[in-house]
């Protein structure tokens, strides 16, 4: 399509996998995505960027496309020697993903921010999509469980899931700035994107930077929103357990609902077709399609449902 400049807001593996529909229908020039970075955490004294890497590495064609996440055919030669060391090894990363986080945290320190960092690896892995941090500064999401607080990762990785969610706090969301060039790309796009991601701690994390959610009620693109929610359960991650210990109702109209003061359209699942009506109370335009994407004509139908939206 044309002229057609697509700025999307993105978690992990729902996100990575709607974006590959995505740019077999734009050029990838004309995608720019916002990633999540609350999920970042330091591990062996490297900065780690899970969904940043999820993202690039789908686009790039070298994602483990079983696990969602990794590089595929990697090893963990590394990962098992530190744990013969005595280190901790809960968080699976393999020996190509370690080169990623050695060269971003290597930048870093020389002073290079997450973005520029970022738009280095993308270069490497041939990406001709923009793909932008919400922001260079710190943040962290922390969960509120009981058995204490805790990293995401912590919550998600090396618990399972398994404490009962109580709360979740964002840290640094008082001093963090949103990336410049991410504000830029929602003031400036054609139109806008919210992929199938967590709304919770992907979505919500974005939206909770300084200035984006006003951006995202600025912009004069039209915005649509794929829910990650189908019949009252979520394909994959925790959006079910954080939206259940935040006393919200895990439903597809709940997601709508988050982004209704800045949301134009609203895509639901067949099976949640009864919620149409409650969406659209909301002012919000409601289509019914199914949203699973199992293959790739999956991924670029619903891409082109997304894109008729705008």
């Amino acid at each position: 399509m044309a002229d057609l400049k697509v700025t999307c807001l993105a978690g992990g593996v729902g996100a990575a996998r709607f974006l590959q529909g995505l740019v077999r229908v734009v050029s990838r020039e004309d995608v720019t995505v916002v990633v999540n970075t609350g999920d970042d955490i330091e591990l062996y004294g490297l900065h780690v960027s899970p969904d940043l890497d999820i993202v690039s590495y789908t686009l790039a064609g070298i994602v483990d496309e079983e696990k969602g996440w990794g590089v595929k055919d990697d090893t963990f030669s590394c990962l098992g020697m530190l744990k013969n060391l005595g280190c901790e090894s809960w968080f699976n990363l393999g020996d190509k993903d370690l080169a990623t986080h050695i060269y971003r945290t290597h930048l870093l320190e020389e002073g290079f921010s997450l973005s520029e960092v970022t738009a280095k690896i993308c270069r490497s892995l041939g990406l001709e999509e923009t793909i932008l941090p919400m922001t260079n500064d710190r943040f962290e999401t922390r969960i509120l469980t009981d058995k204490g607080e805790m990293h995401f990762q912590e919550y998600m990785v090396k618990r399972g899931m398994r404490d009962r969610v109580l709360g979740v706090r964002f840290e640094g969301v008082e001093q963090a700035k949103p990336a410049p060039e991410a504000l830029n790309a929602i003031l400036e796009a054609s139109g806008i994107i919210v992929c199938p991601s967590n709304p919770i701690v992907s979505i919500g994390t974005i939206l909770s930077v300084r200035g984006i959610r006003e951006a995202l009620k600025k912009t004069r693109a039209k915005i649509v929103a794929i829910s990650p929610i189908i019949a009252g359960t979520v394909v994959k991650g925790p959006a079910e357990k954080l939206m259940k210990g935040l006393g919200m109702e895990v439903s597809a109209f709940s997601v709508a609902d988050l982004y209704k003061d800045f949301l134009d359209v609203f895509i639901l699942d067949t099976a949640d077709k009864k919620q149409k009506p409650r969406v659209e109370a909301l002012g919000i335009k409601a289509i019914v399609v199914d949203t699973l994407m199992k293959t790739m004509e999956d991924k670029i139908r619903l891409a082109k449902v997304a894109l008729s939206c705008l």
